[in-house]
């Protein structure tokens, strides 16, 4: 694809989440910007998608698999309150299977993708890369963590987030990314970084703005 159509593309990200924060901010058109939410990582995960250069058997079966363990990992944890912590999920991220979205394994998916594409850019060693991405995950969890109650996206029954969830989220993305890297799947994507840099600030944004 051409530089200047993939500059485009970027362009109408950028807008895109802009536009959603403007959304989630003003009263009249929050709920309906709310009901965009699952819409809005299906059309992220499909831009992924079309700019991912090596699609083969063993793409499909990884990327299947942590869908999979991502999303039983989420039921687990929040009919157990024992991985996360004590939480429920709200009606934003659409419909649930035994009170866990099934769009929740599609969003793991999407974060391990891109925090691994970014850091694979760094001229080092694989355990440093690895150790970056999930730290780019974990700080993107801390961020979206201020909001995803006022999103109604889920609630934690304790009065703060529990350090629990931040232990597991990072070691879970550890795990993730490891098995990206060590199977040798390529996350090399030119959206990536856009797209984890639109998602980030939309929650920064809305954090700031909301409070």
């Amino acid at each position: 694809m051409k530089l200047s159509n993939i500059l485009y593309i970027k362009i109408f990200i950028i807008v895109f989440y802009i536009v959603g924060l403007l959304g989630f901010l003003l009263p009249l058109t929050f709920e309906f910007f709310r009901h965009l939410t699952p819409w809005a990582l299906l059309m992220a995960l499909f831009l992924l998608i079309l700019f991912h250069t090596d699609f083969n058997k063993k793409t499909i079966l990884i990327f299947t698999c942590i869908y999979l363990t991502g999303l039983i990992i989420e039921i687990l944890g929040v009919n157990t309150g024992i991985i996360f912590g004590q939480y429920s999920y709200g009606k934003s991220l659409g419909p649930k299977i035994w009170d866990t979205p099934l769009i929740i394994g599609l969003n793991w998916l999407f974060l391990v993708y891109v925090s691994s594409s970014v850091a694979s850019k760094l001229k080092t060693n694989i355990i440093l890369k690895i150790f970056v991405a999930s730290l780019i995950m974990l700080i993107y969890d801390i961020v979206l963590e201020q909001v995803a109650d006022n999103l109604d996206m889920w609630y934690w029954h304790s009065s703060s987030v529990p350090l629990t969830n931040y232990i597991a989220w990072f070691i879970l993305s550890f795990i993730f990314i490891s098995l990206i890297k060590l199977t040798k799947i390529k996350t090399d994507n030119r959206l990536a970084f856009t797209l984890l840099l639109s998602q980030f600030f939309f929650f920064l944004g809305l954090f700031i703005l909301l409070e």
